[in-house]
């Protein structure tokens, strides 16, 4: 938007406020809906840094997905049973998780798992549905011995980051158009040194924006939930990584879990 004069900046706001109502228009059809032209429309799109209109199409795409709220997933289908609803939503689940299989890197996690058991110290930062995540992420964490800082509220995650430099590393989770207290504790840390990777739905959410690097996981869904199979898988990954970077490590603190998980006092007997 910066690129364009004032009066083009206004013509396209509507689009890129109201993305899901354009993203399937063709350039001769939002023109129409901005009261302009084709040419002007792909002169706008292309001045913003877009190679053409089928690239502003998919980052549309991206930016409706970032922006939907949990009306928008419940209202998109219209009615029918149960069991529709239920396949709707298993479907959608199995296309995220594709997503992540179709784009997983094995060399980024390796290299993440080093940053991981090298890091002098990590912060993992995420609210609202996102600490529970995070919380499955530190506790699979600890088994293999890799102890973390956990942040899900507004006023830990200030106060952590602010903490935080040289040497360390914070995983940010959050999806949409990202939670503030995740975005902010994430910008604060990166300020002050410290090297931030990101887990979220899209590419042009802040948290991709605004990270050292960034994993994408796909939460669309056919209801008023976010599906966070594909970021668990993603998270899954990631733990595998890090258990198998240091193996003998990892096995010999899982010997010591294993002890309490066969006889320890937390577990019941019949």
């Amino acid at each position: 938007m910066k690129n364009l004069t004032p009066r083009r900046r206004e013509l396209i706001r509507p689009v890129i406020e109201n993305p899901r109502e354009f993203v399937l228009l063709s350039v001769r059809a939002a023109a129409a809906r901005l009261n302009t032209d084709p040419a002007t429309m792909l002169r706008v799109v292309q001045r913003m840094g877009f190679a053409g209109y089928r690239a502003f199409q998919s980052y549309l795409h991206d930016l409706s997905i970032a922006n939907a709220t949990s009306l928008e997933g419940m209202e998109q289908h219209p009615r029918s049973s149960i069991p529709d609803y239920l396949d709707a939503m298993m479907q959608q689940d199995i296309r995220n998780l594709n997503a992540v299989r179709a784009t997983l890197d094995a060399g980024r996690l390796a290299a993440l798992a080093r940053r991981i058991h090298t890091a002098r110290r990590i912060l993992l930062i995420g609210g609202d549905v996102a600490r529970n995540l995070v919380h499955y992420f530190e506790d699979h964490l600890a088994i293999v011995g890799i102890p973390v800082l956990v942040a899900t509220t507004a006023g830990r995650t200030l106060h952590v980051a602010r903490s935080m430099g040289r040497g360390d590393l914070i995983i940010a989770i959050s999806f949409r158009r990202g939670l503030r207290q995740t975005v902010e504790g994430m910008q604060r840390a990166r300020k002050n040194g410290a090297y931030t990777v990101g887990i979220t739905g899209t590419h042009v959410s802040s948290i991709a924006r605004f990270s050292n690097e960034y994993f994408v996981a796909p939460v669309d869904s056919d209801s008023f939930i976010d599906s966070y199979v594909a970021p668990t898988a993603l998270v899954n990954m990631m733990l595998v990584a890090c258990a198998n970077y240091n193996r003998e490590a990892s096995l010999a603190y899982l010997r010591e879990a294993a002890q309490e998980q066969r006889s320890g006092f937390r577990w019941y007997e019949s």
